[in-house]
């Protein structure tokens, strides 16, 4: 089964987001001291951004602690991303910056914790995704 893996801070946007997609999910933890998820599947990730005005510190610390490992980064199926449009060019940049470090495709970007129309939009997607055979394998 593949699923979400997904970082949310104590905002709880992202974790809201997440809730409301109904689907199977494994969280980084806010703590570098708490047990960080181990990704048996595939999975697409879901981050927030967190970006000073020019862009510095969009992928958050922990995201980066969890994609360093070299055996979860190569689980990495594509990335959804968090952001608020008030920030202008840099919303929701850290989906881009995962997905061009780790050449996957950046899914869907978000506002905040999202719409109705994101949890639709977003498991419609998810479904189409997953659905699709892989033609490299």
């Amino acid at each position: 089964m593949s699923g979400l893996v997904y970082f949310s801070s104590a905002s709880g946007n992202t974790a809201r987001f997440v809730a409301s997609l109904g689907r199977a999910a494994l969280r980084i933890p806010v703590s570098p001291k708490e047990l960080t998820p181990e990704p048996g599947n595939p999975f697409v990730l879901v981050c927030p951004t967190y970006a000073d005005g020019e862009g510095r510190g969009a992928v958050p610390k922990q995201v980066i602690r969890f994609l360093n490992d070299p055996s979860r980064r190569a689980l990495l199926r594509g990335v959804i991303a968090g952001g608020n449009r008030n920030f202008g060019e840099t919303f929701a940049l850290a989906g881009r910056v995962i997905a061009q470090k780790c050449n996957v495709p950046l899914l869907y970007s978000f506002e905040l914790a999202g719409t109705t129309k994101d949890f639709a939009r977003v498991n419609d997607g998810l479904d189409a995704f997953w659905g699709t055979p892989c033609l490299t394998a």
